[in-house]
């Protein structure tokens, strides 16, 4: 057997590689404090699930539409109208089994074989595969620290824009770092796209994990709703990471493509997981108020704790449910160049499980400072603190 030449283009998440790695260690005795994955150990709210088992007890257990139901459809153009101040109808709507999907779908059906596009590293890592599985040439632009968190560095997007450059991929509340762009970065980058002609990928996927402030989109500004793709999904706000529900929003000649290729790829989104979405969005929100307190009381812990560590710096975002320390000195202190080597050091040592930087694309040739991913979304805070509390005390 010989696989596809651009298989060897494929990528992957290799925070997946990490949890089991993890669970094989804790196979052996070792207590595990699991920082490494963004998965939830959150309960969907229970409106959601009884509304979804009531549905496949009727009978919505076979295919429906490859757009989605027109119900869900209808409610998810309503949820982001509310708070994006937009005009989306069910029209501007392809229901997806998950997110994820609609990064590789709008890959596919924007990008020709070679052209560039850019995306975000540190960044999500199934962007930079997919655009290079494809047949694309992935260009990253990067994040700067700075004393109030990272910061989108658009002068770096912009030297790397060229006549081939077709499509730029945008995660406000972003993956790792926590980041999320001012009024005056996202106007910058909407004049880049307007400029330069590029289709937008704008990945929404944290948009409702927020703490403090209220969440801006790319595709609200003027001239951007036309050209922004925006990737919406359930995993986050409702704990339903294993439902695998999100969507696909944008005008209609977008949509159309998305759903086309939903035919050819799943047929359809699984039947009567779509309304236990539709109960989500149009049921009591009780649950995911819930959710979002959980993780408020993670995050802060986490922050005090991480901020406590001699050596470690640490930005407090105000969404997400990550944090991106900077252990430039730990590891330089530890005489550690290596970040694998870093990461399992601790790992071995405390039980202390976490993703660096290495898992979220290759550092670009400017970047100097080192970090690791902590995610707080699957680990509550007497283990936060324990975790983290054996951290310190190793280090120290």
């Amino acid at each position: 057997m010989k696989l596809a030449d651009r298989f060897s283009r494929l990528g992957t998440e290799t925070a997946f590689a990490v949890a089991d790695e993890s669970r094989k260690l804790a196979q052996t005795g070792l207590r595990i404090f699991p920082f490494h994955i963004g998965d939830m150990d959150l309960k969907t709210p229970p409106n959601i699930i009884e509304a979804t088992t009531r549905t496949m007890r009727d009978g919505k257990t076979g295919y429906c539409s490859n757009w989605g139901i027109p119900e869900l459809r209808e409610a998810v153009a309503a949820d982001i109208n509310r708070s994006h101040g937009t005009g989306y109808t069910e029209a501007n709507v392809a229901i997806q089994p998950g997110g994820k999907p609609v990064i590789h779908k709008f890959i596919l059906s924007f990008m020709n074989p070679g052209d560039e596009v850019l995306y975000p590293s540190p960044g999500y890592p199934i962007y930079e595969s997919a655009i290079a599985f494809h047949g694309g040439r992935p260009v990253p632009y990067s994040y700067e620290e700075t004393p109030q968190g990272f910061a989108l560095n658009v002068q770096d997007i912009e030297k790397r824009i060229t006549p081939a450059t077709r499509l730029l991929i945008f995660n406000n509340l972003q993956n790792p770092t926590g980041a999320e762009a001012s009024p005056e970065e996202l106007a910058a980058i909407a004049e880049l796209a307007i400029r330069h002609d590029l289709t937008v990928l704008c990945d929404e996927a944290y948009f409702d994990i927020r703490y403090e402030g209220e969440s801006l989109s790319l595709a609200t500004l003027p001239g951007m709703e036309e050209r922004c793709l925006i990737l919406y999904t359930f995993s986050k706000k409702y704990a339903m990471t294993g439902w695998r529900l999100g969507a696909a929003v944008g005008p209609t000649g977008m949509v159309d493509a998305i759903a086309k290729l939903n035919v050819n790829d799943e047929s359809c989104t699984n039947h009567f997981v779509q309304y236990g979405g539709l109960e989500a969005l149009t049921g009591p929100q009780d649950g995911a108020k819930q959710i979002i307190e959980v993780l408020r009381r993670r995050r802060n812990r986490c922050h005090e704790l991480a901020s406590g560590i001699p050596g470690m710096t640490c930005h407090r975002p105000n969404a997400t449910f990550y944090l991106f320390p900077n252990v430039t000195r730990i590891m330089r202190a530890m005489k550690i160049d290596d970040y694998e080597k870093f990461r399992r050091t601790i790992l071995e040592a405390t039980g202390v499980s976490f993703c660096t930087r290495m898992h979220f694309g290759k550092p670009l040739p400017q970047e100097n400072e080192r970090y690791i991913r902590l995610s707080y979304s699957g680990i509550d805070v007497q283990n936060i603190e324990e975790g983290l509390g054996k951290l310190k005390d190793y280090l120290s």
